[in-house]
């Protein structure tokens, strides 16, 4: 019986290192992070690690640009406003999109193009262990086809125990893959099941040896 392929994980494109800042961290050190770094959102953790917000350019400029009043015909623009949170627990989201690290990454794509998003953190029981960006996802679709190519005849040979008589050629991360055999294979399902796993490969067709 062929063997049951899972499909890539979020895990396997993840960021691991995520830089984050707690509760306490004050909002101007939070926007230097943002600024400093090209981060468009920051994780927001306790003591334990567990995800509790989430803080993003919008959250630390809100508020906090004062108006000139040498540009306005008014000079008491601005006067006699509360000054804004000084930590992050009083500007961050609380209610944030996350994904689990054995998401499917197909799944997770579909979210940050539908919901317009740049990222999202990932969580395991609760706890921060990673952030998967848009950028991860196109790493993975950029991969040059040869090294498609590669993984895919690996894949095939731990499946099928042997390349004799196999062709697989990528173009585009659109896999093609002549088994051995003049007719219609009953591992045909596997086999694009097993091409999936494959980072990058966009599209699969298994067809017979001529």
């Amino acid at each position: 019986m062929p063997r049951r392929l899972a499909p890539l994980r979020v895990r396997d494109v993840m960021t691991r290192d995520v830089v984050s800042v707690a509760p306490g961290t004050s909002v101007k050190t939070a926007a230097g992070i943002l600024a400093d770094r090209g981060f468009a959102a920051l994780p927001v953790v306790d003591d334990e690690h567990r995800l509790v917000g989430i803080v993003g350019e919008v959250d630390v400029l809100r508020g906090r640009l004062l108006p000139d009043p040498r540009l306005r015909l008014r000079r008491d623009v601005g006067t006699g406003r509360a000054a804004p949170p000084v930590h992050v627990g009083g500007v961050m989201t609380t209610d944030v999109r996350t994904v689990e690290a054995g998401a499917d990454v197909a799944d997770v794509a579909r979210l940050l193009v539908d919901e317009r998003l740049r990222s999202v953190p990932v969580v395991d029981g609760g706890r921060l262990v990673g952030i998967v960006s848009r950028q991860d996802v196109l790493r993975a679709l950029a991969r040059p086809d040869d090294q498609l190519r590669g993984d895919l005849l690996r894949r095939i040979a731990d499946y099928a125990g042997r390349l004799d008589g196999w062709q697989v050629a990528v173009r585009e991360g659109v896999a093609t893959i002549r088994r051995p055999g003049g007719g219609p294979g009953s591992d045909d399902d596997a086999l694009r099941t097993l091409a999936r796993t494959v980072p990058g490969v966009v599209a699969i067709r298994v067809i017979p040896a001529c």
